[in-house]
């Protein structure tokens, strides 16, 4: 069996499957195999008539997902490389976002960087009490969001309060995140699992042709929003010295030392 493999774990239990994102010694961290075994399971559940509902969560309780192993990046030297991972990103959210099935994200730890655009991704959000969210590339890496990220961010708490939370570099609490409408639901960590459970259930019980028509609705009309020919957003950080300081600094363990260049 794989690392991937080994990595993404899938139950089902009823008509509801659920993936386990399974690195919980590295808080989730999605490397490339990941990111690709992600896209296949979601086109087999997609196409599978006996699963109704899927469910997305981590292992674990510190976090959902903690975003992209950052070891993947130390080889990145070409536009090529930035292009070709913004794009790899971009596919495995539209995967998501774009399953016929409904989909939860059940957030019983931190969503951060590419785990709060994957729960963005998903329809329904439930966190515990302890979750926090946010993209903090600005303070942590120095890389740009990919385009379609920032449009799930824009698309479900309005682009202001997005480009704030981004710009600031701060993780919101669960309790705020319901606020915003960033999160559905937000439950102690203990009961998360059986809420999720209930909800998905009830999903599972509805109309499945009704269900996927409210979501391609909502997807037509965040559609004309999404941010596209954003080449030179994501070159302008992925091909800086910041970025690779921004590495360099992250696998030593240390604060980076921006130069703006």
């Amino acid at each position: 069996m794989t690392d991937a493999a080994d990595h993404l774990r899938v139950d089902q239990d009823g008509r509801v499957a659920t993936i386990t994102f399974n690195r919980p010694d590295a808080r989730n961290a999605m490397t490339f195999e990941m990111y690709e075994r992600l896209h296949d399971l979601c086109d087999g559940l997609d196409q599978d008539p006996a699963v109704r509902v899927v469910v997305l969560t981590g292992a674990g309780d510190k976090a959902f997902v903690s975003g992209t192993d950052i070891r993947q990046f130390a080889a990145f030297e070409t536009r090529e490389d930035a292009l070709g991972y913004e794009a790899r990103i971009g596919r495995i959210l539209r995967r998501i976002h774009t399953m016929t099935k409904p989909t939860i994200a059940m957030v019983q730890g931190d969503a951060v960087g590419g785990g709060l655009f994957m729960s963005l991704a998903c329809d329904l959000r439930l966190a515990a009490e302890h979750a926090r969210f946010g993209a903090p590339v600005a303070r942590t890496l120095g890389n740009s969001p990919a385009p379609f990220s920032v449009s799930l961010f824009a698309a479900t708490v309005g682009p202001i309060r997005a480009r704030e939370i981004m710009l600031t570099a701060r993780l919101v609490s669960a309790a705020e995140a319901k606020t915003i409408g960033l999160v559905d639901h937000v439950y102690p960590a203990a009961e998360l699992p059986g809420r999720v459970r209930e909800l998905a259930t009830q999903l599972a019980e509805l109309a499945p042709l009704t269900l996927a028509a409210v979501k391609e609705a909502t997807r037509r009309m965040i559609a004309p929003v999404a941010l596209t020919d954003a080449e030179d957003i994501v070159l302008s950080c992925y091909l800086s010295q910041d970025f690779k300081e921004g590495v360099r600094a992250f696998l030593e363990k240390r604060k980076p030392a921006w130069q703006g260049r």
